[in-house]
């Protein structure tokens, strides 16, 4: 029997507005990658190549033109509205004629796992259980919904942010479940939230005697949900950069570390770029720029005199300017240039798509 995906891009991304505003969370770029799409190329080396994407009020368009119809990433996609964002347990249940009989991952778009989500379905396929969760060992369980385990190492209770965790196992952005769980579903009530929680669905599986295994994995794992965690995982991605050049680096441009440059890109006479770094296509880089470590420049993007350092800049911007910018997220299409004020050094910007800022 083939394994399915369901692939969540949905949720109004209140806490990354106004980013938000012009469209989903999940295409947000990290390493000049979104981040759905490092969710889709996990189920694609996972073995999984027929994947449900769920889709939200929130850039439904914008999603389907990036994804298409997925052959460019090697998996089939088929599209599933959700309409309102009523809850996780939700969306699977929205997607049940698409998942049918078969055992699926439901991997939230805003999640990344530095190791992806093979080790999950290699779990499965030892055989004898109804779902597995994954989970990960964190100093702060309480932030989390956290994980109950007995003395034999079964799960037996999930608990939603316990202000006193019994445990240090927080659930990941990612569960692996088999039929079961539509029953579960419709057995459970809207929370506080209005939502339907998949926590409460699987706790549902626990107490009628279904067998969830766990997994916990191995290396990090990111929620993509606040600006801080989308620059600590453009950091963490950007420490695997492999260096490319691909576009034309001048006499007298300086390249220090892990530099990588996309096509039609020109680096000047004069800048320097300090990796680990990626610059992307079509991109100017002028005289007396600095950029880096840290930080990810978009396509189509121009930057002159400004010193750029652990942000990231979505693309299709210009920025002229002779000031500081450090730990920013840049929408797209923005501008940002210097005025004849007097500023403190050193802005902390989180700016949405379209916008014009002077400096």
């Amino acid at each position: 029997m083939a394994m399915k995906g369901l692939l969540l891009s949905g949720g109004s991304g209140t806490r990354l507005r106004p980013l938000t505003h012009s469209g989903p969370k999940q295409l947000i770029p990290v390493a000049n990658k979104p981040v759905l799409i490092y969710a889709l190329e996990d189920l694609r080396k996972a073995g999984i190549t027929e994947v449900g994407v769920i889709l939200g009020l929130n850039g439904r368009e914008q999603v389907m033109d990036r994804i298409g119809d997925g052959s460019a990433y090697g998996v089939n996609v088929s599209y599933i509205d959700q309409g309102a964002p009523l809850g996780i347990a939700h969306a699977v249940a929205c997607a049940e004629d698409f998942l049918a009989d078969d055992p699926f991952v439901v991997y939230l778009g805003d999640n990344i796992l530095r190791y992806g989500i093979a080790p999950l379905v290699a779990e499965y396929n030892k055989g004898q259980c109804d779902a597995v969760i994954a989970l990960q060992r964190v100093s702060d369980p309480e932030r989390y919904g956290v994980a109950e385990v007995d003395e034999r190492g079964r799960l037996i209770k999930l608990v939603e942010k316990p202000k006193k965790p019994k445990s240090d196992l927080a659930l990941v952005g990612v569960y692996l479940f088999t039929t079961p769980i539509f029953n579960a579903i419709r057995q459970i009530e809207p929370s506080r939230r209005n939502e339907l929680e998949i926590t409460d669905a699987i706790q549902r599986l626990i107490d009628t005697r279904y067998f969830v295994k766990h997994h916990v994995i191995q290396g990090w794992w990111k929620d993509t949900g606040m600006p801080e965690d989308i620059l600590e995982v453009n950091r963490l991605l950007l420490d695997d950069l492999v260096p490319l050049v691909q576009g034309t680096v001048e006499e007298g441009a300086i390249l220090k570390g892990r530099v990588s440059i996309g096509k039609e890109s020109v680096l000047k006479h004069g800048c320097t770029v300090f990796g680990p770094t990626i610059i992307g296509e079509n991109c100017t880089i002028d005289a007396g720029t600095y950029i880096g470590p840290y930080t990810s420049i978009g396509d189509n993007t121009h930057v002159s005199e400004a010193h750029i350092e652990d942000s990231i800049v979505i693309g299709e911007s210009v920025i002229t300017c002779r000031e500081t910018i450090v730990e920013s997220l840049i929408g797209d299409k923005t501008q940002i240039r210097s005025t004849d004020q007097k500023l403190p050094k050193g802005h902390r910007l989180i700016v949405g798509s379209g916008s014009s800022i002077d400096l």
